[in-house]
């Protein structure tokens, strides 16, 4: 939010100067994101009124004005702005006048006429960032001859503040001048808000359907409103150091109430209304066009303004096209309401919009706040454009509004929070300078209950950040935590993650780091069976909901490099999963990545393949491999619905389902716009971590003995089986069983395949002999013709 430094020190005015006065709020949790002047600097500038203006003989687009500054005699000036006319009153540079850029006002010559002056436009005094052709006309009672910087009073800083979202209360000038007279023990001198006596009977009927999103409803008619009337110079300047453009008198009204009382309002064309007004959930795809001139079909979970013909506005938003206040106006309908905050919480955001009402509504509007803000706009919109105001109507849900909530504190928590005692009479005098009744109940001990202005305050622990806050965070004592410095103990059976890590990066992996937030159609692509909660109020369409897998965004970063010519991807990522609805909801740990392109960098010594299943099957053995334990796993050729059904595999760690590896489908490419292949795994962070505890074997010294077989079997036949059976036939003094060789082709029948395998034995204690190795061998040969249909080759 920004405000007028002037307009604050009319509420309080502490004895700082700017930049202290920052310092002190920033310090107070308000921090300050600037501090900029409001106009440029500029010396010799006044106020003067333009007596005559007659065309310039030689140049159609100029004019030649008389001015008269407060010195006496008229100046005469050439002026280009298609905008100036006699009798305006004007800001004038005079010659010697500096204004900003360094640029000096000297006498000059334009197309052979003299002028001895510059009639200014507010960009030129550096009053607007854009330039604009036309100049500042100010007020007819400007005083001629009054210096301009005093006159504007424009030595005046716009200060920034940056609120978290629990401080809504801060969001206007009434709730910062409450901050500031709580941090110096001043008073604050609010505007007086008289009610505004009804000087007509109208009314217009008010309906609320909806009392759970709008618990309090106030409208009020103004008739014969003169909507071209000027908006006073003191309200627009206090708008324009807001950030906000001058409109016209009634929406600069309300803006100002916005920014003065922390209330957003609405003002309707009353001709353009239908029947009455009702508050209600909108009817799903009913149509609105907003006052920015977008066409939105509204959702069935809307609060909106509406008539008997359909939606007025959506609530707490922005108000529709077809009855806003416009130049034919001549009466008005007052809108001051209190939306619950869960009601208009994201729904801006939904429609692509982002408004002041929606800003303060999403994060909590005083509920007692409504009258005030409709008498104070009536006030000030009668004093601009005049006009017979009515009754205020209300229409309010007690049952619906907030209440006082009511929060118990002890001085015990409080000195154990904070690390020192705060006196009992500070705590209470802190308290009730932030607005709280506070009750006595007991010894160190007080009920205390909250305004209605501070939502974010429900907790014991909330009232004492509130007095660490005003007592001052710098005012704490500080002190050293004390912590245990026994050593850990570690599970030498389990590999720590930085040993994955580093694995996979020898390998030549990079990690990725990505959202845990996807966009869910990528997800449904890549875990179409994956249940994950939605977000409520996501902060983009594409991250709309919680991850189920890490292969989201390891695709999204995928394509990112591949977009921008890196054609070898090879990325890594560790994170949880979240599987489930939110009370049944499972995070898993997991890590999983992805290759594609060559199998080699590019060089002249290497290669130009291609990678394939097996060198990530390989890059994955050696990650499981780090456990010691890679015999527990096993691959199990299955089906994914993201996963290519000829290229996909299914991995178990001591039986229990631990990931996935494979190809990606081609079909799950094509809807993700991947024109190359991808290989991707993802496995459970546990089991990939875990391991057995090594243990020390004496090497034997007698010598190995080794047989090569090549059976010929089937092609669906997995050699995981097939080496499982030779295992349990091959006792106990097997060493290493290897497969060397796959073969199909010449010699070996179709539908079939040659699996060459090496079996070496090798004894701890004695040397074994043939006729031991040739039963083992026959056993297995056996075994394997029994179970698969295996034949030695010949």
């Amino acid at each position: 939010m920004k405000f007028s430094e002037q307009w604050l020190r009319e509420w309080v005015s502490p004895e700082l100067n700017t930049q202290q006065l920052a310092d002190q709020v920033t310090m107070a949790g308000l921090e300050v994101d600037g501090i900029e002047p409001v106009a440029g600097e500029f010396t010799g500038v006044v106020v003067a009124e333009v007596k005559d203006k007659q065309p310039h003989p030689e140049a159609d687009r100029l004019n030649v004005c008389q001015v008269d500054d407060g010195s006496g005699e008229l100046v005469q000036v050439v002026c280009g702005a298609p905008n100036v006319a006699a009798g305006q009153k004007v800001l004038f540079a005079q010659v010697g006048a500096k204004l900003p850029g360094d640029f000096k006002i000297r006498k000059a010559k334009l197309r052979g006429v003299e002028s001895r002056g510059m009639i200014c436009g507010a960009s030129e005094l550096g009053l607007e960032a854009e330039a604009s052709d036309g100049i500042m006309v100010l007020a007819a009672d400007a005083p001629v001859g009054r210096d301009a910087r005093d006159f504007l009073n424009l030595d005046d800083n716009a200060i920034e503040v940056d609120l978290t979202p629990n401080r809504g209360d801060c969001l206007s000038v009434k709730g910062l001048a409450r901050e500031v007279g709580v941090l110096n023990r001043l008073a604050v001198t609010a505007p007086s808000i008289e009610p505004v006596a009804a000087q007509i009977d109208d009314t217009f009927p008010v309906t609320v359907s909806a009392p759970q999103a709008c618990p309090r409803y106030l409208g009020r008619v103004v008739r014969d409103v003169n909507v071209a009337a000027t908006t006073p110079l003191w309200l627009e300047e206090r708008l324009r150091r807001s950030g906000i453009r001058s409109i016209d008198p009634v929406v600069d009204v309300t803006n100002y109430v916005l920014l003065e009382l922390g209330q957003p309002m609405h003002a309707f064309d009353l001709a353009r209304l239908n029947g009455g007004i009702e508050v209600r959930m909108a009817a799903a795809e009913e149509p609105l066009t907003l006052l920015d001139g977008q066409e939105v079909a509204l959702r069935d979970d809307t609060l909106v303004i509406a008539d008997e013909k359909g939606p007025l506005a959506i609530a707490g938003v922005m108000g529709g096209e077809g009855s806003g206040v416009n130049g034919e106006t001549r009466d008005i309908f007052f809108e001051s309401a209190f939306f619950a905050p869960l009601s208009v919480a994201g729904k801006a955001r939904s429609y692509g919009l982002h408004t002041d009402s929606s800003h303060r509504f999403e994060r909590g509007v005083d509920a007692q706040l409504q009258r005030d803000a409709i008498e104070r706009a009536t006030a000030l919109l009668l004093e601009i454009t005049g006009g017979k105001p009515g009754p205020i109507i209300e229409v309010a849900s007690d049952a619906a509004l907030p209440k006082a909530a009511v929060v118990s504190l002890s001085g015990a928590s409080v000195e154990r929070t904070l690390g020192m005692a705060l006196p009992d009479a500070e705590i209470v005098e802190i308290l009730e300078r932030l607005g709280m009744q506070v009750v006595a109940d007991g010894e160190s001990q007080w009920q205390v209950t909250v305004p209605s202005w501070r939502f974010d305050v429900s907790i014991e622990a909330d009232l004492i950040e509130e007095l660490a806050r005003i007592h001052g965070y710098n005012n704490l004592p500080v002190s050293r935590p004390n912590a245990r410095l026994a050593p850990a103990v570690a599970n030498e059976t389990t590999q720590p993650l930085t040993s994955l890590r580093r694995q996979l990066v020898a390998r030549g992996y990079q990690e990725a780091i990505s959202y845990s937030f996807v966009a869910p159609e990528l997800q449904k692509t890549l875990d179409p069976h994956g249940v994950a909660p939605a977000l409520a109020n996501p902060i983009s369409s594409d991250m709309a909901v919680m991850r189920s897998s890490l292969l989201p965004g390891l695709v999204k970063a995928l394509s990112h490099n591949l977009n921008r010519q890196q054609s070898r991807v090879r990325l890594f990522e560790t994170g949880l999963v979240f599987r489930g609805e939110l009370d049944s909801l499972e995070q898993t740990p997991m890590i999983g990545g992805l290759i594609t392109g060559a199998r080699l960098p590019e060089g002249w010594n290497g290669g130009r393949d291609k990678v394939d299943f097996f060198d990530l099957k390989g890059d994955v053995e050696a990650l499981l491999a780090l456990g010691g334990n890679l015999d527990a796993w096993r691959f199990e050729a299955a089906e994914h619905p993201a996963l290519h059904p000829g290229q996909s595999a299914q991995l178990f760690y001591n039986g229990e389902p631990a990931g996935w590896m494979g190809a990606l489908h081609p079909a799950a490419r094509a809807e993700l716009g991947l024109k190359v292949e991808v290989f991707v795994f993802e496995i459970t962070l546990a089991a990939a971590c875990a391991g057995r505890l090594p243990r020390f074997a004496p090497l034997s010294r007698y010598p190995e003995v080794r047989r090569d077989l090549a059976f010929v079997v089937e092609e669906g036949v997995h050699v995981q089986s097939l080496l499982d059976a030779i295992r349990s036939q091959a006792g106990e003094w097997l060493t290493d069983l290897r497969l060397f060789d796959v073969y199909q082709g010449q010699g070996v029948a179709d539908g079939h395949k040659s699996l060459a395998l090496g079996l070496t034995w090798q004894h701890p204690s004695r040397t074994l002999n043939d006729e031991e190795i040739n039963q083992l061998v026959d056993a297995i040969v056996a075994d394997g013709h029994t179970r698969f249909g295996a034949a030695l080759r010949a």
